[in-house]
C-alpha cells in the first residue's frame, strides 16, 4: 500500500502512520514506553474535574446546552 503524503493525511491517519513507524523502529516495548510518556498529561484529571465542577448541577448543564 502506497503511503500518501503526510500533509494529505487526516489526524487519525497520521497518528496510525506514526505509530506504525515507531513500532517498527522501537519495537513493541519502545512503543509502549513512548505512549506512556507522551499520551498522558500532567496532573490528576479526576481531582481537577471534581474541583472544576464543584457545585455544578444538572440544571446548570441543561441551561448551558439550551443557550
Amino acid at each position: 500500500m502506497a503511503t500518501q503524503p503526510v500533509s494529505d493525511m487526516t489526524d487519525e491517519q497520521f497518528d496510525r502512520h506514526a505509530m506504525t513507524i515507531l513500532a517498527r523502529e522501537l519495537g513493541a516495548g519502545g512503543l509502549a514506553r513512548f505512549i506512556s510518556l507522551h499520551r498522558s498529561g500532567p496532573g490528576d484529571y479526576t481531582a481537577d474535574r471534581h474541583q472544576w465542577l464543584a457545585g455544578v448541577t444538572i440544571e446548570d448543564i441543561a441551561r448551558e446546552l439550551t443557550k
